[in-house]
Formats: C-alpha cells, sequence, structure tokens
C-alpha cells in the first residue's frame, strides 16, 4: 500500500496544496512552523478520520474559512482507492471511500493503517494510563473490527452507568437492579477487551525486545506489563466491591477502561530510572513493533509517519532509524526534518529511493528527487 497523491483545501495553515509522492521516502523539510507537520497529520486523517494533534475538527479549519477538504489516492492490493474527508462548521463529517459515504467512520478505521511516530510520543511515559490504554487500543482497532466495537460499545455503557451514579447522589436514592443493567453489559463488552488485550501483550513484548535492541546496541533487559485489577478477580466480583466507592465517586472506579501498561528498565520502573537515551529507544521501540504486528496480521506495510525524530535522538540512534525504515522491511516512509542535506545525504549513502519537498510557509517544492 502506498499514497499516490494528497490534496489539501483549508487545512491549518494551507490555502490548498497537491503532492505527489515517492512509493519509498517522502521528506517535508523546512523549519520550524512552516507546516511541515501538517502535511503528516493530514496524512493520519486519511487513515484514523480525525487529527493525530487536535481533536476537535473546526479548529484544524484553515482560520476564518468556513470548511477543510482532504483527498488522498492511494494504490491499495494494486488497486486504486481514492479517500476524501470535508469538514464544515458546525456540520457533520463527510468521509468517503471511492465516492461512498460511510455510514459509520468506524468502518474505515484499518483499511489504510498507519503508525505515527512524534515527540509527543513521551506522554506515553510521563502521561496517565489513558494514554498507554489509548496506545493499545489504537493498535488492536487496526486489525480487529470486533474489538473497536466492543470498545465503542463498552464506552457508551460505561457513560450511562456514570450518568446512573451521579444520578443516586443527586438524589439521594440508590437502585441496585437499574444499575445492574449496565454492570451487566459493561461486563459482556469489558470481559471481550481484557482477553484481546492480553492476546496482543503476549505478542507484542517479543517485537518490541527485538527492536529495542536493535535501536540501542544494547543488553539492557526491557519489558512491559499488563496491569489490570481483572487479572486477579472476575468482572462482576470487581464491580461488587467497588459499588460503595462508586457511589462516592460518581463514576466508575472498577474495569478494563481502569487498565495501564508498565513500562520497565532492568525490572525497575522505566520512569523513574531510565536516561533520556534510554527512554528514546524504548519509545521508538514500541512505535516499531506497532509496524509489525500490524504489518503481520493485516499483510499490508502500514505508512510509517516519522515526525521531528533527528532532534529527539542521537546521531547514532538516527542512523539507524533511518538505515532500518529505508529497508525493505518497511514501505512509504514519510519524514519532517529541518535539514535537506542531511536527509539526502542519509539516503544516497543506503541507494534508498527518496523525495524531498520544502515546505516555507505553506508553499511546497520539490527540492530532489531519488
Amino acid at each position: 500500500m502506498h499514497l499516490e497523491k494528497l490534496s489539501l483545501l483549508n487545512f491549518k495553515n494551507y490555502t490548498e496544496a497537491k503532492l505527489s509522492f515517492h512509493p519509498k521516502i517522502n521528506c517535508f523539510v523546512g523549519n520550524n512552523g512552516m507546516g511541515k507537520t501538517n502535511l503528516l497529520d493530514a496524512i493520519h486523517y486519511l487513515s484514523f478520520c480525525k487529527s493525530f494533534f487536535n481533536p476537535l475538527d473546526s479548529q484544524n479549519i484553515r482560520h476564518d474559512q468556513g470548511f477543510f477538504m482532504l483527498q488522498g489516492n492511494y494504490i491499495l492490493n494494486g488497486q486504486p482507492e481514492e479517500i476524501y474527508c470535508g469538514i464544515k462548521r458546525s456540520q457533520k463529517k463527510q468521509f468517503k471511500r471511492n465516492n461512498n459515504e460511510y455510514e459509520r467512520l468506524s468502518e474505515h478505521i484499518g483499511l489504510f493503517p498507519l503508525v505515527m511516530i512524534s515527540p509527543s510520543d513521551s506522554e506515553l511515559i510521563t502521561g496517565g494510563s489513558e494514554m498507554r490504554r489509548k496506545f493499545m487500543d489504537s493498535i488492536i482497532s487496526q486489525y480487529d473490527k470486533v474489538y473497536l466495537e466492543r470498545l465503542i460499545a463498552y464506552n457508551q455503557v460505561l457513560t450511562q452507568r456514570n450518568a446512573l451514579l451521579k444520578r443516586f447522589a443527586e438524589t439521594r436514592n440508590f437502585d441496585s437492579v437499574s444499575l445492574e443493567v449496565w454492570d451487566d453489559q459493561l461486563i459482556m463488552h469489558g470481559e471481550g477487551i481484557l482477553a484481546k488485550r492480553k492476546d496482543f501483550i503476549k505478542d507484542f513484548i517479543p517485537l518490541f525486545q527485538k527492536n529495542y535492541e536493535f535501536i540501542s546496541d544494547s543488553s539492557e533487559k526491557v519489558s512491559l506489563e499488563y496491569e489490570s485489577t481483572l487479572n486477579t478477580r472476575d468482572f462482576k466480583t470487581a464491580l461488587l466491591a467497588a459499588i460503595e466507592k462508586d457511589r462516592v465517586m460518581q463514576y466508575t472506579t472498577a474495569g478494563t477502561h481502569r487498565d495501564d501498561l508498565e513500562f520497565k528498565l532492568n525490572g525497575q520502573s522505566l520512569k523513574k530510572f531510565a536516561s533520556q537515551g534510554q527512554q528514546k529507544s524504548y519509545l521508538l521501540a514500541l512505535k516499531l513493533a506497532q509496524f509489525e504486528i500490524i504489518k503481520g496480521i493485516k499483510k499490508i506495510s502500514p505508512l510509517l509517519l516519522l515526525d521531528d525524530v533527528y532532534d529527539k535522538l542521537d546521531e547514532k540512534r538516527f542512523r539507524k532509524l533511518i538505515s532500518l525504515v529505508g529497508s525493505e522491511t518497511y514501505g512509504q516512509v514519510f519524514i519532517t526534518d529541518t535539514h535537506a542535506q542531511r536527509i539526502e545525504n542519509l539516503f544516497n549513502e543506503s541507494h534508498t529511493p527518496y523525495r524531498i519537498f520544502i515546505v516555507e510557509n505553506a508553499d511546497i517544492k520539490i527540492h530532489s528527487n531519488a
């Protein structure tokens, strides 16, 4: 799979842009604030129906304009595919595949798989458990439609259960029977989510460890563990045990929506005891393992987006990363950087085909093509 062409209209800082891409390496080069990352975000939109950086669609419309439009022309399994995304202020998002509009956006997720490596990945380490759950969920959802549907249904039920708990507090009236109705549905969807996450972690860990070893040239032992209160007791027991706490807090305190991943280096907390270099290598290994597991299951190479990775790595790690993504294992890659010559030299050394675009104030020109 690869993206042949991208068209933008009123997207972020772009009035209009039309680009044709190389099927292997594409580099957006320019100073910070010129719009390089916005091009990556446009590509992300076409795979996930949303921005990587801003969840509010209307805030991705160019200033003072009433809409934005994105269009991507792909080759998927040897066949041409066209994806269209149109957003107008205060109106429903329009998303089409080959001129056919989706009834539900979830139907599109996973058809054009993508992995994004960004400076914001550090939030996987520094942020709360929600960030790490989203990491798991975004991977599994790209290859398992049933999981995505369960996740959507679970969150809908969770919202209803939380609203009921809040109403109990407001009315000072508790009805266990009405709560059990939501409990049964939460358990039904949650048990499926838990089982799939456990299967995912089992397959993911060896890929992650292999990539960390390659990037870091290190004998350090890295691991990650899936933490859940449901590892030690069934969902129904957990909900019953948490009822009093739920009534006080006015939201559901037990369930798969509270699960987490524990990142470890040599058996200790990555966040507390790892150096910046070790943390960067850990994050890269996570994302490269994400690429591998999706490719292995879907038999399609996801698009790989690398945003500003040079400034976050030392020279050695950056060269190893570039040599890896330029190999036959990886498909089409999009990179942002601030130095055209640096990128050009690296890919010329490895004889990897590439195309470099110079980006300046949302104006894009081809710099070189090899």
